[in-house]
């Protein structure tokens, strides 16, 4: 009997499904907590800078030791719901985030904090794979549509809504604070799943690939810390060298692996299927346009701008309010069926690129600019995030739901991560190259301290101005050929399925 058919005899389960909007709001407010701590540290950059010496390479590990520790697990955290079950897997996740979110407010330095962080990274594998899991099979293919963009509302909400309830913590409250506020949320949502969410597995699930884990998150800390680490000790290094070769040999060792083991936690079976593929293309890039532009657009608003923590929160809001409004409005829902998935992902993706090139060409010196690409950021966000969601789903098998909202949660983490790294190294690359030699800092704040007189201090601001305006535009790069490639892969397939 398959996953599928096994829920369709359970009672419990069958009682729960008149109640799937509710069982979708408790399972998003997990997904929410989750979620805002990939950005809510964005605004706090500035309180890590001076209260626990953070040097810019380690408020960039402090938020990617997040992400790519969920990406790592995520995969054989979807794995394991399907086969322990769904409702379980949820309950130990929220546990796992509440502890980590303890131990990471009362963080007495940078190591502390980071590797706080990485635990927390745990609990949110579990929790983002059983999220998406429990949606797809709770809601039959009439609904799912609509239910997935009401998912991936919340998704873009916790991760652009972060810098504004950080920033309004920090401004009552000290920089742990973001933390603590985790736990009454981890609380609440260990009653409501335990009391509202249905218990639903695989009996016949795969045993979770711990061998794929470990090389998919050695992996890829590898790369990202090539990466992180190339402005400071130059790209040419032999430290950075042998960290991307490292990184990229166990990645290849994690393909070979996936191949040949009889249960990968990623059938690379899958990627066969152009549906798939071209899903996950635009998927990765999203998340890297997104997380990438936001994590530079704190520090471009407090340091540049000069604006406080809530102030820089609460200009980077309507991002989250234009995702929220037009997904409520069932905008992508409705337009998917009449123009098509590849034509949806494709001008969403589109939109998203021209707000990262507004931001970049307008936002430098004024927040106009901004607030025009980060309007036109959420328009895009919102129509290509939920239709590239069910796309991913569609083309994994449904007692595999499990593994499929991995696989897509291990791409929006790892674009996340890669976001962070790769936009970050550029803006620093371009910044040390420009910033006066005189100051000789390649940080923003430690180069604003060393700055003798306004005029040097000009440069030094003019300097990571155009820093941010270079990292913008190969972000809005990136996820336009992203968007054109997964709208041709995934035309492609409908052709192909039609012939």
């Amino acid at each position: 009997m398959t996953a599928t058919a096994a829920e369709e005899h359970d009672p419990a389960l069958r009682g729960a499904h008149a109640q799937r909007w509710l069982i979708l709001g408790v399972i998003c407010l997990a997904q929410l907590t989750v979620l805002l701590d990939n950005t809510v540290l964005n605004v706090a950059i500035p309180s890590l800078t001076g209260e626990l010496h953070a040097s810019t390479a380690d408020v960039q590990w402090m938020i990617n030791a997040y992400s790519l520790v969920q990406s790592g697990l995520l995969l054989s955290a979807g794995s394991a719901s399907d086969r322990y079950g769904r409702k379980k897997m949820l309950i130990t996740g929220l546990a796992l985030f509440g502890a980590g979110s303890l131990v990471a407010g009362l963080a007495q330095s940078s190591g502390q904090l980071i590797a706080a962080r990485a635990g927390m990274g745990v609990g949110g594998a579990l929790l983002i794979t059983t999220t998406l899991a429990v949606v797809v099979q709770i809601f039959d293919d009439t609904e799912r549509v609509k239910a997935i963009g009401i998912w991936a509302t919340v998704n873009s909400l916790g991760f652009a809504a972060g810098p504004l309830i950080g920033g309004a913590m920090l401004n009552h409250f000290w920089w742990g604070a973001i933390f603590l506020v985790n736990i009454p949320v981890a609380v609440l949502g260990l009653i409501a799943v335990a009391r509202l969410v249905p218990e639903s597995k695989n009996p016949s699930g795969d045993r979770p690939d711990l061998v794929g884990a470990l090389l998919s998150t050695l992996g890829m800390t590898a790369v990202v810390y090539a990466i992180i680490s190339g402005p400071e000790h130059g790209w040419d290094s032999g430290r950075v060298l042998l960290t991307a070769f490292a990184g990229v040999a166990v990645l290849t060792g994690f393909v070979l692996w996936e191949i040949h083991v009889p249960h990968p936690m990623l059938d690379m079976h899958f990627f066969r299927d152009q549906r798939f593929t071209g899903a996950v293309a635009g998927a990765v890039l999203v998340a890297f346009g997104m997380t990438g532009s936001l994590f530079l657009l704190t520090q471009h608003l407090q340091f540049v701008l000069g604006y406080e923590p809530l102030e820089a929160g609460l200009r980077t809001a309507p991002l989250a309010l234009t995702v929220v409004v037009l997904n409520l409005t069932g905008l992508g829902a409705r337009l998917v069926p009449r123009v098509g998935t590849p034509a949806t992902i494709a001008t969403g993706m589109g939109l998203l690129s021209a707000g990262l090139a507004a931001i970049a060409l307008l936002g430098g010196r004024g927040y106009g600019g901004m607030l025009l690409g980060l309007v036109v950021m959420g328009a895009g966000i919102s129509l290509a995030m939920p239709a590239m969601a069910n796309a991913i789903m569609s083309a994994i098998p449904p007692e595999k739901a499990g593994v499929g909202a991995g696989v897509n949660g291990t791409l929006a983490e790892f674009g996340n991560g890669l976001g962070v790294a790769v936009l970050g190294a550029v803006l620093n690359s371009r910044f040390a190259a420009l910033v006066p030699g005189a100051v000789g800092a390649a940080s923003l704040p430690a180069a604003l301290a060393a700055a003798e007189g306004p005029g040097e201090r000009a440069a030094v601001t003019d300097a990571f101005a155009s820093g941010l305006e270079t990292s913008q535009l190969v972000g809005a790069a990136a996820v336009l050929a992203g968007g054109l490639l997964a709208a041709a892969l995934l035309r492609r397939a409908e052709g192909a399925r039609t012939d």
